[in-house]
């Protein structure tokens, strides 16, 4: 039974019926198509992802179109040739493990080419299955699709929707998935607070509990084992981090044991706070190129500032990032604002003769503890913001970031 509080939430995020949106997508996909026949190109658009299975979000404005091209095409470039039917939009061209094209505009595309595939085995591409996830939505989960709107606003809000290498949490096809295992959202919900570090849910019941010692290793390293019904020999959920699977279930224990809009509300964090309480913010600049890459060179720099402060002593108690289009924004919050002036170095034993004088001639003050050698060494660095500006010089990050200062 769903609570009170999710009948508000779906009025704000539940799109009306929008004919003019409708009307112009149906236009673009007959425009394709009118292109692709002037080619002599036996392929045809499909309407794809959120759009075509209705259960996109107020907010979205991306619609994705699948090109599927007949099977005889599975040795030509068929991203050549989709490239060719879409010049007279002016796409930009995605490298992938097949490419793949958008299209910027009030209504952002974007178009991927497929195979037209009717089993498993004619299949190239991982994408050449896309079209087949569409269909098996619309038939298992067509009394569910609020509950996926749900889902998926929910992931956005806690900031765990997305498989992109540098999110690698829950995505579109994973959120679809699990509503419609467990039949609802409040139902997985509360499932998930059962889940275990290594969880397998098959939705087919092809592996009948034994999908942990039939798959191969590489399949079932994250913590949750989501079998794909289109491809049972897929991990769906394989991007999802133990991270970002131990949050979601601490936010569905969080929401089930008081439930509020809040958890449905993507909120950027009040900077001017965190400033306050001693955090040091980064502002950052990413590199240009696909968001996939620029994005996982970001969150790598992100990373590498947090291990040095917690390196050189600093436990952090709370950081994250935010981006939007090229700008990034770091916030690293620590337990301590300033470290003693010394610290110590463990040395070795003193019977160890060579190695004790060697020990004692790299550091003026040598004390013994217990038969050990301990130096007591003059701290560079006492502070977070005297880490960080150091840490920001570093030539590891020189080709994450095109620039980064603190705020």
């Amino acid at each position: 039974m769903r609570t009170a509080i999710l009948r508000p939430v779906l009025d704000k995020i539940k799109p009306g019926k929008d004919e003019k949106t409708v009307t112009e997508v149906n236009e673009f996909l007959k425009k394709l198509e009118k292109q692709l026949k002037k080619l002599k190109v036996k392929a045809k658009p499909i309407l794809g992802g959120s759009f075509a299975k209705d259960t996109w979000l107020i907010s979205d404005h991306d619609v994705d179109v699948f090109v599927a091209f007949d099977l005889k095409y599975k040795d030509q470039d068929m991203s050549g040739l989709l490239g060719k039917a879409l010049r007279p939009w002016k796409p930009i061209r995605i490298h992938g493990s097949r490419d793949y094209f958008q299209i910027r505009s009030k209504i952002s595309y974007e178009i991927i080419p497929v195979l037209a595939i009717k089993k498993a085995s004619e299949a190239m591409n991982v994408t050449d299955f896309s079209p087949k996830h569409v269909s098996w939505v619309n038939k298992k989960g067509k009394n569910l699709k609020d509950d996926i709107r749900l889902l998926k606003k929910f992931c956005k809000a806690q900031r765990l929707y997305g498989a992109e290498s540098y999110i690698r949490g829950f995505s579109g096809h994973v959120v679809d998935i699990l509503v419609i295992y467990y039949g609802g959202f409040i139902k997985l919900l509360r499932a998930s607070k059962k889940w275990k570090p290594k969880t397998v849910l098959d939705y087919n019941k092809v592996y009948k509990g034994k999908a942990l010692l039939v798959l191969n290793e590489s399949k079932i390293q994250g913590p949750l084992v989501l079998i794909d019904p289109m491809q049972n020999e897929r991990n769906a959920a394989a991007a999802l981090t133990t991270e970002n699977y131990d949050k979601f279930i601490k936010a569905a224990k969080s929401f089930l044991a008081k439930p509020s809009k809040n958890f449905f509300e993507e909120k950027l964090p009040d900077f001017k706070v965190l400033k306050s309480k001693g955090a040091i913010i980064v502002d950052a600049k990413t590199v240009t190129g696909k968001e996939d890459v620029s994005g996982a060179k970001m969150v790598k720099a992100f990373d590498h500032i947090r291990k040095e402060l917690e390196k050189h002593g600093f436990k952090t108690v709370d950081s994250g990032w935010t981006w939007k289009k090229k700008d990034a924004r770091f916030w690293y919050l620590t337990k301590e604002k300033i470290l003693p002036k010394t610290w110590e170095r463990k040395g070795p034993p003193v019977k160890l003769e060579e190695n004790a004088k060697a020990f004692k001639k790299k550091h003026r003050k040598v004390k013994v503890v217990k038969g050990k050698l301990i130096a007591t060494i003059p701290r560079i660095h006492r502070t977070p913001e005297s880490i960080v500006k150091h840490v920001l010089k570093d030539k590891y990050l020189k080709d994450k970031l095109v620039s980064l200062k603190i705020s």
